[in-house]
């Protein structure tokens, strides 16, 4: 969001009153429902699991950002006034995202009902999905613009850099474009994150905003209190909301340390004819593969592959076995470190290894051992 000229606080203050006045008359208190019987309730678990589902849709169909927040509120809105049944769930996902989609997407983006049901495996049909939307409809009567936690993420995004340009001045190789990427892909998170469902739209977007804002900038406490001062939000609602956004996020990223690297480490495998046109791969049981991570170091033990048969003529053309580093996009790197290494051309897998041999040569078999480029390890510098 981006505005040009003298005018430019005006209007986005403008935007925010708007906003906030249409969350106080759309939001109602979320009441956590105790189920009673798990055939005819859905469960907080099945909430989130269908939401996580719509993001993987909105991503496959190329969908804004905007579309998936939507979908996820219309969703949220007919599930606090309808008492849905499981087995129903994804029929009623999948109709919101439709919804949703219709509203903010271009007509000619937008795919055939016939082919959404194809792609999405919502295991319904059209008919089904077209008799859902009227329902919805019908319950939200005919409303479906509501301020979206994402609106208020972009205002507070854009009155943050408006107030404080130098805020990215620590980090000179990300534009404003990419950091509210960063900050986007948060928000997706958290929006799969029932527990987060007691706070307005308002009070989550600025609570990922002002956590971003802590790492960033030393005065970043003045700055979070003037956003909360215009949106009207209460400060108790926003320290809760705001240590379970850290605890939810952190859980994300800690799959892995920030400063995990690969290594090399050279694995003796074994291979023994099992069956005809068969062979198996032994790892030596005193080699061990090793995971070295901060504080804490784990050790994982290789086991023996499965027999895997191989093809007849030896001497097919493989894939390369080096290993060359990925070059990430914006939003991979802004998502995370997805990964550092990937395979080139096709590959051979052996159990759950994956085996890659040299281009244009014939495999080749020794006696009791075979030569091949082993995995690449994580490892954390300390």
């Amino acid at each position: 969001m981006k505005f040009s000229g003298p005018l430019e606080s005006q209007r986005l203050s403008v935007l925010l009153e708007k906003a906030v006045s249409r969350e106080e008359q759309m939001w109602k208190v979320y009441v956590p429902k105790y189920l009673t019987n798990p055939d005819t309730d859905v469960s907080p678990a099945q909430r989130d699991g269908v939401i996580k589902w719509l993001a993987d849709l909105n991503s496959k169909f190329h969908f804004y950002p905007e579309t998936l927040s939507l979908a996820i509120t219309i969703l949220d809105r007919f599930l606090a006034i309808v008492k849905a049944r499981p087995k129903y769930l994804r029929c009623i996902a999948i109709s919101c995202f439709f919804l949703a989609a219709k509203t903010n997407e271009e007509d000619e983006i937008i795919p055939s009902l016939k082919d959404m049901v194809k792609n999405s495996n919502c295991g319904c049909s059209s008919a089904d999905i077209l008799r859902m939307e009227r329902i919805v409809l019908d319950k939200l009567n005919w409303d479906l613009h509501t301020a979206t936690p994402l609106d208020f993420l972009h205002i507070f995004h854009a009155m943050m850099m408006s107030s404080c340009p130098q805020l990215l001045s620590n980090l000179p190789k990300m534009t404003p474009s990419q950091h509210i990427a960063l900050l986007i892909r948060q928000l997706q998170q958290c929006e799969a994150c029932h527990q987060l469902l007691q706070f307005k739209g308002s009070t989550l977007a600025l609570a990922i905003i002002s956590l971003k804002l802590e790492t960033s900038i030393p005065d970043w406490l003045a700055l979070t209190i003037d956003l909360l001062k215009r949106a009207q939000i209460d400060s108790l609602q926003l320290i809760r909301c705001r240590e379970l956004v850290a605890g939810h996020l952190s859980t994300f990223a800690a799959s892995l340390p920030p400063n995990a690297v690969y290594i090399y480490n050279p694995c003796k495998q074994t291979m023994v004819p099992c069956a005809r046109g068969a062979l198996r791969f032994y790892s030596s049981p005193t080699t061990e593969s090793e995971l070295v991570v901060k504080d804490a170091t784990k050790r994982i033990s290789s086991k023996a592959a499965p027999c895997r048969r191989l093809p007849v003529s030896y001497s097919c053309k493989q894939a390369s076995a080096k290993r060359k580093v990925e070059e990430m996009e914006v939003d991979d790197f802004y998502d995370g470190i997805k990964r550092l290494y990937n395979e080139d051309g096709s590959q051979e897998v052996v159990g759950m290894d994956t085996v890659t041999s040299s281009c244009g040569t014939n495999l080749q078999i020794k006696e009791g051992s075979i030569s091949q480029c082993p995995p690449l390890q994580p490892v954390t510098v300390i």
